[in-house]
């Protein structure tokens, strides 16, 4: 990881963008994810996620119940090579990564029979393989029917407020100031994104953050992905969401900033057209073919998990945030544990490895 991340210094077509800052912060971020990048922190890291997300589907299926339109479909995810080899060598990894915890293929499929699991697939993949039941949401969608919920149930929720700071008293937080006046609380949950280091600073807490700079965009195909479709060696992917096609990658380190970077953008969608075939004839076209170009930055923490714990000197404010690229896989998983944290003040297993006080040893 270290290698890929020092040949893609300076190349904005590259699947990892790394864009040195004048930044101490920056400077210190990137030497405490070398310090992580070793074999044993990964799969101590992995493990950690993996536990907590053991139930996510339960959790979504939780929160349909309850009335918020969760956008969740299991199309499951096909991921697509250009060469047998490299397929083999992906199947093999995530295969002693899962170690039996969901199915997996035998085998690879290659040749001309691979482009057969999926009608989207170009002549150029040479072997892919299918995972049933990986699921895909529409992230903005499923944010705004879980704001649609909550307010039917009488949740308040306000909108387009800042806030300004924190009243406390005796370590607790009794109110939050914001530009529209105090709102008490009993308790306080910052999962602010790339905006919490700010908020936490407000109760003295400092939080090594880096945004991971993404880029989506949405464009309609003739034939569509039936599943989500991983396109293995340019780390790109292209998900069915409601009447069109996603198609996402990209990791760009250069800072917190929205800045939408156009080369980005036609970066992916080339990349795309190994997998896809040649929907576009010149990247010029980009410009009327895709809807909604996107870019979002999001949150890392330099050992790659997130922070959910209690905000140390402070007994009744949380911090969950980090979450990396999994922030909507990990959502309801990390708020189900958070909320049982909160209601009782025990700490549950699941969270241990997601202390605060890791960061800071």
């Amino acid at each position: 990881m270290v290698r890929y991340a020092l040949r893609s210094l300076g190349r904005p077509d590259s699947p990892l963008y790394l864009r040195p800052l004048p930044d101490p912060a920056f400077v210190r971020w990137l030497w405490r994810f070398w310090r992580s990048s070793t074999p044993a922190a990964f799969r101590r890291g992995y493990t950690a996620i993996a536990e907590l997300n053991r139930d996510t589907f339960d959790r979504f299926d939780e929160l349909r119940e309850a009335g918020v339109r969760t956008t969740l479909t299991r199309p499951g995810m096909v991921h697509a090579f250009l060469s047998a080899a490299e397929a083999r060598r992906h199947l093999a990894v995530q295969r002693d990564m899962a170690d039996g915890h969901y199915r997996l293929p035998e085998d690879v499929t290659i040749g001309d029979e691979a482009r057969l699991l999926d009608d989207a697939l170009a002549p150029g993949v040479r072997a892919a393989y299918l995972v049933e039941g990986e699921g895909v949401v529409d992230p903005e969608a499923f944010a705004r029917g879980l704001g649609q919920a909550l307010a039917a149930s009488g949740v308040k929720v306000h909108e387009h407020t800042r806030i300004t700071g924190f009243r406390t008293a005796g370590g607790r937080v009794t109110a939050l100031r914001t530009s529209q006046g105090e709102i008490p609380c009993q308790a306080v949950v910052i999962a602010a994104g790339m905006r919490s280091p700010a908020l936490l600073r407000l109760l003295g807490r400092r939080l090594p953050l880096q945004a991971g700079k993404g880029y989506s965009f949405s464009v309609d195909l003739d034939p569509a992905p039936r599943h989500t479709l991983y396109f293995g060696e340019r780390r790109a992917v292209a998900s069915p969401i409601g009447a069109t096609t996603r198609i996402g990658g990209t990791m760009e380190l250069s800072g917190s900033n929205n800045r939408l970077d156009w080369r980005r953008i036609v970066a992916v969608a080339l990349a795309s057209r190994h997998y896809l075939g040649n929907w576009f004839d010149d990247p010029d076209d980009l410009v009327t073919l895709i809807r909604d170009p996107w870019v979002g930055g999001r949150p890392f923490l330099p050992d790659g998990l997130p922070v959910i714990d209690r905000v140390p000197g402070h007994d009744n404010a949380y911090a969950a945030t980090g979450h990396g690229m999994l922030g909507i896989t990990l959502g309801p998983a990390a708020g189900h544990e958070l909320a049982e944290y909160v209601r009782t003040g025990t700490r549950p297993q699941a969270l241990r490895p997601f202390r605060f006080d890791r960061l800071y040893g």
